[in-house]
């Protein structure tokens, strides 16, 4: 009858709006949803973020919240604060990442690092893991064919990469050496 059978003809693309408004996404969606929007570059990323997540029904979905995270900063391509969290009293602080993300590769086999009394004894920590000396810069890298933004850490093996979902919008992908699957997340602007 003429109808194309091939997956791409029949796959619908599913836009940045509606995957938030679903909640939850493959994948194999968000990556769709990622490579249709406008590289940032990295003058735009200056400022400070507030971030949230982005479901794929990856490891990670949800314990940066459970965590009380708050955002990122970028004061300069130079100075990058990459995991800004909230502390009890309500203070942000800047959390080094080389002693907050050792038990990344150990969510899979523990699931207490994925519950939320696990992110109250974080929040507990804060105080212990944070520092004012930036952890991360920015980089324009080229990512999935497109050069764009991207918060290169200092002293892991992750890189942060950033599209355009508005001007105070942008969705994120986490690239960690090793990973599986990338971890998705979004920032907006924190006014």
């Amino acid at each position: 009858m003429g109808a194309s059978t091939d997956k791409t003809a029949v796959q619908q693309e599913i836009s940045f709006a509606a995957a938030q408004a679903q909640g939850k996404v493959s994948t194999e969606d968000a990556l769709a949803i990622f490579d249709a929007l406008e590289p940032a570059d990295t003058d735009f990323m200056l400022g400070a973020w507030k971030g949230e997540g982005f479901e794929t029904g990856h490891p990670m979905d949800g314990m940066l919240e459970r965590c009380h995270w708050h955002g990122k900063r970028f004061e300069t391509t130079e100075h990058v604060h990459p995991l800004v969290f909230r502390k009890r009293n309500g203070e942000l602080s800047s959390v080094k990442p080389l002693l907050a993300m050792p038990g990344l590769g150990l969510l899979d086999k523990l699931s207490i690092l994925k519950s939320d009394a696990a992110g109250t004894a974080f929040q507990a920590l804060i105080p212990l893991l944070s520092g004012n000396k930036s952890a991360a810069r920015l980089r324009m890298t080229t990512y999935r064919g497109k050069p764009t933004a991207t918060m290169v850490y200092d002293n892991l093996p992750i890189n942060d990469v950033f599209h355009k979902v508005d001007e105070d919008t942008v969705l994120g992908i986490m690239d960690l050496k090793g990973m599986k699957t990338p971890f998705f997340f979004v920032l907006r602007r924190d006014k």
